[in-house]
């Protein structure tokens, strides 16, 4: 039912460029919001078929953007 993709779209806060097969990699796993990611390493992340670097860079920005970052708080703060 697209009443339920609409739901799920409306509950996401991934970032909007993020390519297909990532999203799709995310939401399969789960993980539809940032914060959920935090629970997670960057490791652990990249293991997630359809995660690339590109996909895996767009998330840390837009982790940091909100404050967060990964689990083990590996991050490019430089």
């Amino acid at each position: 039912m697209k009443i339920n993709q609409s739901d799920d779209q409306q509950e996401s806060d991934l970032p909007a460029e993020l390519a297909s097969p990532a999203r799709r990699a995310l939401l399969g796993a789960g993980y539809m919001r940032l914060e959920q990611l935090t629970e997670l390493s960057e490791d652990e992340i990249k293991q997630l078929h359809g995660i690339g670097p590109n996909a895996l860079d767009q998330l840390r920005r837009a982790l940091e953007a909100k404050g967060l970052s990964f689990a083990g708080g590996k991050s490019r703060k430089e």
